[in-house]
């Protein structure tokens, strides 16, 4: 995530969607404001969503939490609260 003033730097910004190959989240007075992607991230976005990719992806999440091979939210805070003592 990053403060919508840093947009002003355009190529850092450029740089980072580039390098993490990940939407960038952008907030706005601390809120979520909006998205920005490399042209390559949202080719591949859009792409998954045509050949029916995303929902493969959101049944393996499933299938994962079935299968025990990951734990909710709470769980998680719990596990790092208790991890670093908080």
């Amino acid at each position: 995530m990053i403060p919508v003033k840093e947009l002003k730097d355009t190529a850092r910004v450029s740089k980072l969607c580039h390098e993490t190959g990940e939407p960038v989240h952008v907030t706005k007075n601390g809120c979520p404001d909006m998205v920005i992607m490399s042209t390559e991230t949202y080719e591949s976005l859009a792409e998954a969503a045509e050949t029916g990719k995303i929902v493969s992806l959101v049944q393996e999440g499933i299938d994962a939490v079935e299968h025990g091979e990951c734990q909710d939210a709470f769980g998680a805070v719990a596990a790092l609260r208790s991890k670093y003592g908080l």
